[in-house]
């Protein structure tokens, strides 16, 4: 699949914020976990090795989760991808699967973060907009608003620590 030219679902943005956030960040971790599957045969770090397969581990746990709760809460309602969703567009416009699969060893493994660095950007992006939307104040939240909010809460932990790592290999392995 061709991340790069991904496009919104009709109507999306019409649709309720948490189903826009849900389908929007399902179809963005899926583009994660495409790129990590690649690296068991391609990388020849095997610091990244071991990152893509926290990736694929983590991402397709969350992919799940969001999956229960759009059967849960929006059981029935058309797909909501909204490209115009904070940080979907950016995060997914440097995905180039085709050249990352054309690439081996420290070629690959560049490439990947140069290609993972923004995606997972595009996501904290859309992770803090959520939490921006949430109510702050414990008393508002919804069992359901607080299971939102932290989740995406822990996206931006998770992503941020996980771009701070790719920097570092970043500048390591350029040398």
């Amino acid at each position: 699949m061709d991340h790069s030219k991904m496009e919104s679902s009709s109507r999306a943005a019409e649709q309720p914020y948490e189903l826009q956030f849900i389908d929007t960040m399902t179809a963005h971790h899926q583009g994660a976990v495409d790129m990590a599957l690649l690296a068991a045969t391609r990388a020849q770090h095997g610091e990244l090795k071991s990152l893509a397969e926290n990736i694929i581990t983590g991402q397709r746990k969350e992919i799940e989760q969001m999956g229960k709760w759009r059967d849960e809460w929006f059981a029935g309602k058309p797909a909501a991808i909204n490209m115009d969703f904070p940080g979907m567009r950016a995060g997914m416009q440097g995905m180039d699967m085709k050249k990352l699969d054309s690439l081996k060893a420290n070629d690959f493994d560049l490439e990947f973060i140069n290609q993972m660095i923004p995606h997972h950007e595009g996501a904290v992006v859309m992770a803090k907009d959520a939490v921006a939307k949430a109510p702050s104040d414990p008393a508002k939240l919804t069992p359901t608003g607080a299971a939102f909010r932290s989740f995406a809460e822990s996206i931006i932990k998770d992503q941020e620590a996980e771009i701070a790592q790719m920097r570092t290999w970043q500048s390591s392995w350029s040398k």
